[in-house]
Formats: C-alpha cells, structure tokens, sequence
C-alpha cells in the first residue's frame, strides 16, 4: 500500500514560492495573489499545519461554502502552483466546473451614456484628473495597471508600448485624447514620467482609482455597481466591436491571447437576447 504524502505548511515556505513566482516573471499581482490565497490556506490549516489529499478536498469544501465557484477555483490554483512548487503534483485538487456564461448582466453592464454621465460629473466635480483617467481606459481600452505607461515621453511619440502577463502590446492613442493629456501634463508641471500621479508624485494605483469611482458614481447617479475600471474597458471592447465586428482586430488591441476570453467582452446581455427570441414569433395563436 502506496504511502500517504504528507507535509507541513509553513509561512517561510509561502515567502519562499512567492521568491520563485519572482524569478518566474510573474506579474507583482499575481504574486500577492497567490500569496493572499496561500495565507488563507494557512489559516484554515490552523494549528495543525500538516497538508495531505484528505485535508486538501476538506479545504476545497470549505471554500466552496465560503466564496462563489470562480474565487474557489481561483484560490486552488494557486494552492495547486504551490504544490508543483514543492514537487507535491500528486496533491492537486480539481476546480470546479463552471458552465460558460452566454449573457452579460444587464445590472452590471455600462451604457455608454453612463460613461458620458460620469466623465460630465467629474468635471463639474473639477475632477479633471478623474475624468481623463476615465476618458483614458474607455478610449484605449487599456487595464487600470497599465495607465502607468501614459507617460509624457510616450504620448508625444503617439502610442504606448504596454507590457503585461509576460506579452507586450502596441496601444494606440486617439488624437483628441493624446492632445488632452499632454494640455493637462503642461497644466500640472508634469515633464516628464507618467501623467496620473498623486499629491506626492507617485503613480496612481487601483485602490486609488476604485475608491474615487465609487465616490463618483454616486454623485453622478449610477448605480455603484456598474462603475468600476475593467467595466470601462468592456465598454470599449463592445464599441470597438460593434464598429469593426472584428473579433481577431479586438483580441489584439486588448491583449489577449485567447478569441474566448474577447467574446465575454462582446457578448450581449439576456435582455437583448429575449428580445431576439421575442422576434422570432413562433407561437401560434
């Protein structure tokens, strides 16, 4: 009989895979990710931090318990990176499956009057700042982490060369947009470096972002939940399809590697669907 494979789960050995995730070229929020999950893990092992498959499916229920599937099946893949890490393959446990969504949520979805809405609110706000940073996302498509390369040097050469998740990418630039953010650059002394900065001259972050948004949304009105960064970014991934009806032209301009992650940004929501099947008129009277 094949004996059980048994280890202790130790903090030092959490900072240690976060080292090699390092020398991997993982991005610096992949690694806090997986960093945050293997903590939890930590926790839930508690005193007894011995880790063998039956303490690994226990702790895959209680997640399931805890969290929806996609934060689940999140969480154990970083515990099972960590236990090809520590040579454990053997230990890994199954994600959930999960059905692929179709629809969009129409309580999520930004119209595009929204976004006019909350950039015309933010100046009212004299939040110029703010509005640009929407106005940046939305136009470009680009990730929230990725506004750092909006840089003086770049926007006066008309483009961004973005890197990120180990791919680089051409992000081009509308020209009304470059104008606007060289005028603000030149407003706020800014000559050189990246043009969002905060009052001490470090780039803007996510939580930095997020929490003016949210402030924003309700000022402007709109329901909290539609407004955040990424949801920007699919606002410009269905405008820009809906303009070309180019899925491949799109996958490149976000950056993606995969069309079935680019048709999540472009899939309609159930609302439009219904009124599709509604069309159809089947029904005999």
């Amino acid at each position: 009989m094949q004996k059980e494979i048994t280890f202790t789960m130790k903090t030092e050995l959490i900072e240690e895979f976060s080292c090699h995730l390092y020398r991997q070229e993982k991005t610096a929020a992949t690694i806090r990710k997986y960093s945050t999950d293997l903590r939890t893990f930590l926790g839930y092992l508690g005193n007894d931090r011995q880790v063998h498959r039956i303490r690994l499916l226990e702790y895959k229920e209680w997640l399931r318990q805890q969290y929806a599937v996609s934060s689940v099946n999140s969480m154990l893949a970083a515990v099972n990176c960590f236990l090809d890490y520590m040579c454990f393959p053997e230990l890994k446990v199954k994600s959930y499956k999960v059905q692929k969504r179709m629809f969009l949520d129409s309580e999520k979805e930004m119209t595009k009057r929204e976004y006019q809405k909350l950039v015309e609110t933010a100046r009212r706000k004299e939040k110029s700042q703010l509005a640009l940073i929407l106005e940046s996302i939305c136009a470009t498509g680009v990730r929230v982490s990725e506004l750092k390369y909006l840089t003086v040097k770049n926007l006066q050469g008309g483009r961004l060369e973005v890197s990120n998740k180990g791919k680089t990418r051409i992000v081009l630039i509308p020209e009304s947009l470059r104008k606007k953010l060289l005028c603000y650059a030149g407003k706020q002394g800014i000559k050189s470096g990246p043009i969002f900065v905060t009052r001490n001259g470090k780039p803007k972050d996510r939580s930095n972002i997020w929490t003016e948004m949210k402030l924003l949304a309700e000022q402007a009105g709109i329901k909290p939940k539609k407004v955040f960064p990424h949801n920007l970014r699919h606002l410009f991934a269905r405008s820009f399809y809906k303009t070309t009806n180019n899925l491949a032209a799109l996958a490149d301009v976000l950056g993606h590697s995969s069309l079935e992650v680019t048709r999540i940004y472009t899939a309609d929501t159930l609302k439009k669907f219904q009124g599709m099947i509604e069309q159809l008129d089947l029904i005999v009277p």
